[in-house]
Parts: structure tokens; C-alpha cells; sequence
């Protein structure tokens, strides 16, 4: 029976299912089908792979070949089956013996002259492939992302004819090996760059201590900007489960990944032109969006109310669950997207109220509608809403400020505390463990109290005021959270308005 058998994988959301490539070549008039549910770009295979045999000097059997891609009912894309529907017809011709097959996982594309190219999604891919035992075959260009995976079976090779002769026992192609990877190096901005402005400096001490969201309101040309862009610099680096994790999503998304600098966070920095889709992810085939990018990381909007609202509307859901959830009609996939969010904004549509100059002439109705383009749900979201002034000559001719490394050493220690404490972030904290673990004075309830019936706050922002004041009090190594530390806390609130 001129049958075989070999495996491959698909990928779907962060997942890659095993697909199963069988290859039947019968009799009849010279013909190559492929089923299995292929898109485009998998049919067109069999035209690349009839050109690879060829030019790597096999036959290419005038018989009817039949190629299934199992499950039937899983959708297939790219060229990544390519290898794995090659190496089958050659062995199903027995041209290649099939001994070995069941091993291996591939994946790759095939070049007419029979080199094998890279595909995208390969992290996702060799962990799986790890998990079930296999090695798997790649393009040299996939070698280094392959092995960001510890201990991952990984060969590769350059043509079609190289692993042909792996497999025949001709030439043996040796494991890859992991490069060797330097430390994760800290951005290059730093906070060093930014005069004055300390209010505004805490606040992004405090948001990467706990990992809360902020919002900075303030005219053009006060830094919102340039401090937002140092937050990466004061976070602690990834553990190897969130860079793993970062950096599949940047493998399925098509994006580069810096293999030498691959634990450090995300920054992403989307235009306020951005669609709802590139924000959260989508498509026929759902790809991540840019809050699934930003994994682990920062998400950084700039002119915030510039956005479209339905487009900003998408955020709630993430914010809340750390995840999002895309549906379509054959399929969903589900994404991580436990971001940091960052936004900025003018105070006014000229952006200059409240400035001394007085070269603000916005009328009421126009700054109530500018700042109505942000919904009250969002803003309630958003942990911390801080106010950045214009700077004073005497400020900006004054000396640098702290630098980024002393501010990230407080910020390791702080969240060390948390994590011995709760096992997580205090911005993540269930209320039942605010309930326990953020424990209030008489007093300070009281005070807390005034402040929601003066403020008009959602039970939402009580717990995030709650929560905020818990990092405060950790940023100080205070075992309770004191007065002066809930103050601070509701002093961040001051954007919030009743709907």
C-alpha cells in the first residue's frame, strides 16, 4: 500500500493542534489533490512541493496522489505543511523509507528549488511539540525562536535534499542548540531624561509597583509623552513563563522576534487611528491585536479621547479579566492581554486650559463634549488620573532627575512583597482578598466614605482606591495601610464623574 503517514501542527489563537499529513498515491491519471480543509495558500502547495522534488533530483510519481490534512474539519493556512506533504509523497513512493517519520513534527515551507523557508507561529508549534515527545524540523531561520523553548528536539536544515538524507541516515543533522542569551538588558530611555515633574514621577512609580493603569491629563509639551516611554525601564523583567508567553504571541502575529533581547517588556504604542480589530485582534483567522501584543507589557495610548469610542469601548472587557475572547462563526480563539495601560490626553480640545498664558478659549460645552468622548465605564477603569503641569523654566534648567535603575529597585522590592503576600499584583486582587488583605482603620473607612459620597464613586473605584493604597503602603514597606497612603490614593481619583 503506497501510504504515509507524518505530522505537522496548525495554528489556531495560541494553540497549534496536531494536524496529520497521510499521503495515498493510487492508481489511476497523474493527479494531486489536497483536502482537509485548506485555504489558499495550502492548495497552492502542491505546486511548490512538485518543483522542490524535481529540482532536489527525486521522481515525482505520475500516479493520483491524494493528500489529507487531519482532522477534516480544522482550518488550515500557510505554507507551513509544505515540508511534511513533500517528505510523504517521497516516502509514499517509496523513495524515502518511513521508518523514522512518526518521530518528527514539520514544519516549512518549500522554495521550487527545494530550500526550505521559515513560517510564522513556530514557538507556539515546538511547544507542543515538546509536550508530545517529537523533534521538530524547521527552517534555519526558525532555529533561534525554536529554541527560546528550554530543552525543546529541534533540527533544521537548508534544503529539501538535507533532510532527506537525515532521514535516509546519510548525513545526520546534529540537535540544535540554545544560543547563548545575555541578560535582558533595560530600555534605553530613562527616567534620568525628565526634569521636574515629580508629582507625575510617583504616580508611574506607583502604577509599576502594582501594576495599575494611569491616565496623565495635561497641555502639549509637558513630557506625558516622554514619561510613559520610561515606564519599561522602572518594570522588573519577565520571568521565562511571561516571556514565553510574550513572545508566542509575537510569533503567530508575524512579528520579529529579538531573540538576544527577548525578555524585555512590550511597549506598544498604537495610533488613534487604529480599527477595533488591530486594537483587540480579529480577522477571519483571529490574529492577537495590539493589547495582546503588549502582553506583559505596556499599552500606550496617546490622545486618548482622538480614539474612536467604540474602539475604546473593546478595552473594558481586558482590562477586567486580563483576556480576550474573539468569535467567529466557525471558530473563536481566546488571547491573554493582561496589559499595563497608559493613556494621555489634553485638558481641553486646544489643550491649553488652565494655563496661565490664558490662551485657552474653549468654551464649557466644547471641553465637556471633548472629555465625553471618553465613557465613564472606561474612565472608571483606570486606576489613577494624574495631572501633569506645565513646566517652569527653573524646572527644565534643573537637575536630572532619579534614575531609572534606583526607581526599579524599589519597584522589584515592592512587588516581592506582594507576590510573598498575595501570590499576584495588587491591582489583581479578588475581592476577597482586598476583604482580608487591605484591611481599613474606623477612621479611614469613614474618610474613604466622604470621599465616595463627594465624589460620586462606583464600587468599582472603592476597591481600585483600595488596591491603590495597598501598593502605596507596600512602596513604603508598611505592614497596614496607613492614612496618609489612602489620602494619596484618592487623590488619584479626581477625574471620576457620576453617569
Amino acid at each position: 500500500m503506497s501510504l504515509a503517514i507524518l505530522y505537522s501542527r496548525a495554528c489556531i489563537g495560541m494553540e497549534a493542534p496536531l494536524v496529520t499529513v497521510e499521503v495515498h498515491l493510487a492508481n489511476g491519471l497523474p493527479s494531486m489533490s489536497i483536502v482537509g480543509l485548506p485555504e489558499t495558500a495550502v492548495k497552492e502547495s502542491k505546486d511548490r512541493v512538485r518543483g522542490a522534488i524535481l529540482n532536489s533530483q527525486f521522481d515525482f510519481p505520475l500516479r493520483r496522489i491524494t493528500i489529507n490534512l487531519a482532522p477534516a474539519d480544522l482550518p488550515k493556512e500557510g505554507g507551513r505543511f509544505d515540508l511534511a506533504i513533500a517528505l510523504g509523497i517521497l516516502a509514499a513512493s517509496r523513495q524515502i523509507p518511513d521508518k523514522e517519520l512518526a518521530e518528527y513534527e514539520f514544519a516549512a515551507e518549500l522554495a521550487l528549488s527545494g530550500a526550505l523557508r521559515s513560517t510564522q507561529g513556530i514557538l507556539p508549534m515546538v511547544l507542543q511539540t515538546q509536550r508530545a515527545r517529537r523533534t521538530l524540523v524547521v527552517a534555519c531561520e526558525n532555529v533561534g525562536e525554536a529554541m527560546l523553548a528550554r530543552d525543546a528536539r529541534v533540527i533544521s536544515g537548508e534544503q529539501l535534499l538535507t533532510i532527506t538524507a537525515h532521514l535516509t541516515r546519510v548525513t545526520r543533522l546534529d540537535l540544535a542548540t540554545a544560543p547563548d542569551m545575555p541578560a535582558a538588558s533595560t530600555p534605553a530611555a530613562d527616567l534620568r531624561d525628565v526634569r521636574g515633574q515629580h508629582h507625575t514621577r510617583r504616580a508611574l512609580e506607583i502604577a509599576a509597583a502594582g501594576g495599575h493603569s494611569l491616565l496623565m491629563l495635561g497641555p502639549p509639551g509637558t513630557g506625558k509623552s516622554l514619561l510613559a516611554r520610561r515606564l519599561p525601564g522602572i518594570l522588573p523583567p519577565m520571568t521565562e513563563a511571561e516571556a514565553l508567553e510574550a513572545a508566542a504571541l509575537a510569533s503567530i502575529s508575524r512579528q520579529a522576534i529579538n531573540v538576544h533581547n527577548w525578555r524585555q517588556r512590550a511597549f506598544r504604542a498604537p495610533h488613534h487611528t487604529a480599527s477595533a480589530v488591530s486594537l483587540v485582534g480579529g480577522g477571519s483567522n483571529p490574529r492577537p491585536g495590539e493589547i495582546s501584543l503588549a502582553h506583559n507589557g505596556v499599552l500606550f495610548l496617546d490622545e486618548l479621547p482622538e480614539f474612536d469610542r467604540k474602539v475604546l469601548e473593546v478595552l473594558r472587557e481586558p482590562l477586567e479579566t486580563g483576556h480576550i475572547m474573539i468569535s467567529r462563526a466557525a471558530h473563536h480563539a481566546e488571547f491573554p492581554a493582561a496589559f499595563q495601560l497608559i493613556a494621555a490626553m489634553n485638558p481641553c480640545p486646544c489643550g491649553y486650559l488652565g494655563d496661565p498664558s490664558g490662551r485657552c478659549h474653549c468654551s464649557s460645552d466644547k471641553i465637556e463634549r471633548y472629555r465625553n468622548r471618553i465613557s465613564g465605564p472606561l474612565l472608571d477603569r483606570i486606576d489613577m488620573h494624574v495631572e501633569v503641569p506645565r513646566l517652569s523654566f527653573s524646572d527644565m534648567e534643573g537637575s536630572p532627575g532619579e534614575a531609572s535603575d534606583a526607581v526599579r529597585d524599589r519597584v522589584i522590592a515592592t512587588r516581592v512583597r506582594q507576590q510573598q503576600r498575595s501570590g499576584t499584583l495588587n491591582s489583581r486582587l479578588t475581592h476577597p482578598q482586598i476583604e482580608q488583605l487591605c484591611t481599613l482603620r474606623i477612621p479611614d473607612r469613614r474618610l474613604l466614605q466622604q470621599a465616595m459620597e463627594r465624589l460620586q464613586l462606583s464600587a468599582r473605584a472603592y476597591h481600585r482606591i483600595i488596591k491603590l493604597a495597598r501598593t502605596i503602603a507596600d512602596l513604603d514597606a508598611a505592614g497596614d495601610i496607613a492614612t496618609n497612603h489612602l489620602t494619596e490614593a484618592i487623590n488619584y481619583r479626581k477625574l471620576d464623574r457620576a453617569h
